[in-house]
């Protein structure tokens, strides 16, 4: 895994801006070598923050959206279209503004869809949809996603991945949550083997009450205690701030300032 390259901004705006500028980039730069790319997303509001700044931006036209996979890195297990799931915040910031191709976006199943309000078969359901996405060069039972997104929980919380919780021990691609500390209490969540999978894992937080979680996730607890510390890309890891959020680094952290 990759050790963390951290990258601080002014403020929550300037942050989301920056990412979405980043994000187009990367994408663009992944299709110009493959023809094809693969992001997945993440919710919250720093995530959601993200998803409209790209929207709003003419570089989002460089992407070729018909070419993109999307996929999520973990969902509250609610009705379709239910405001408070991260695939109805992303369509409304993002995906009803851009050309996607339906077939190659990807979200976590709803507690009315196919699979029953049983967030186990959700789970397996969604885990078998990587399995069938995955290609022989990734070597396991996900795609080796370009880039993976996750905001970062005042706990230490990233995904649906709660301190303690034994879905950090679990070694299946995506497993269900019950009993999450935050609502709602039923979640789907990739594990950490899933996210360690990706080529880029960016950690995204803003505020002084990430401060303490970015500080754990950067220094030598682990990731039972603090899942965010277990989140690290295969070839990358960006930990991308605001100044509040980076208040409190520990020491020998080499941070990159924004002005």
């Amino acid at each position: 895994m990759s050790p963390p390259t951290v990258l601080v901004h002014r403020d929550p705006t300037v942050l989301a801006k920056a990412v979405a500028a980043r994000l187009v980039t990367r994408l663009v730069d992944v299709q110009s070598a493959r023809g094809t790319g693969s992001v997945v997303l993440t919710g919250g509001g720093v995530g959601t923050a993200v998803l409209r700044e790209l929207a709003a931006s003419g570089a989002r036209e460089a992407i070729d959206w018909r070419n993109l996979d999307v996929w999520w890195g973990d969902e509250r297990f609610l009705p379709a279209g239910h405001p408070e799931r991260n695939e109805t915040g992303a369509r409304a910031a993002l995906l009803d503004h851009v050309d996607v191709d339906p077939a190659r976006v990807h979200p976590m199943p709803a507690s009315d869809g196919p699979a029953g309000n049983e967030p186990e078969a959700a789970a397996e359901q969604y885990a078998a949809e990587l399995r069938a996405a995955a290609r022989p060069e990734d070597h396991g039972p996900v795609p080796s996603f370009d880039v993976l997104m996750l905001g970062v929980g005042p706990d230490g919380h990233v995904a649906s991945l709660f301190p303690g919780m034994p879905a950090l021990h679990d070694e299946r691609p995506v497993v269900a949550v019950r009993g999450a500390p935050k609502p709602p209490p039923v979640r789907i969540t990739l594990t950490l083997p899933s996210i360690q999978a990706a080529k880029e894992v960016w950690m995204i937080a803003a505020g002084e009450e990430k401060a303490r979680a970015v500080r754990l996730a950067l220094s030598d607890a682990g990731p039972v205690q603090v899942p965010a510390a277990g989140a690290r890309g295969r070839r990358r890891t960006l930990v991308l701030l605001d100044r509040a959020a980076a208040s409190q680094l520990p020491p020998g952290i080499e941070r990159i300032a924004s002005p």
